[in-house]
């Protein structure tokens, strides 16, 4: 009975050590980082064309925050397909 859970705790660690080498290479990939990018510019894009010429200093300080927002909660699915690329 011991080794076997001990053979259980090693398998469970191997594969926490696998899921968190995976979000290291999730957080310095450049899919990751272009993807922020990408989001963000779009979002500034879509405010830039709906504010006015005179803009407001508090509504400009806004851009990153929800550019950097919106990037963040639609990675997810990013990751997901770079998950299986990186797999196969």
């Amino acid at each position: 009975m011991d080794n076997e859970r001990i053979e259980t705790e090693i398998k469970n660690i191997k594969a926490r050590n696998a899921r968190v080498e995976l979000d290291k290479k999730w957080e310095t990939s450049w899919t990751r980082r272009l993807c922020i990018c990408v989001l963000t510019y779009i979002v500034v894009v879509i405010y830039c064309l709906m504010i006015e010429a005179g803009s407001n200093v508090f509504l400009s300080s806004l851009v990153p925050v929800i550019g950097f927002t919106l990037s963040t909660l639609s990675l997810g699915l990013v990751r997901k397909i770079w998950e299986n690329k990186l797999k196969k």
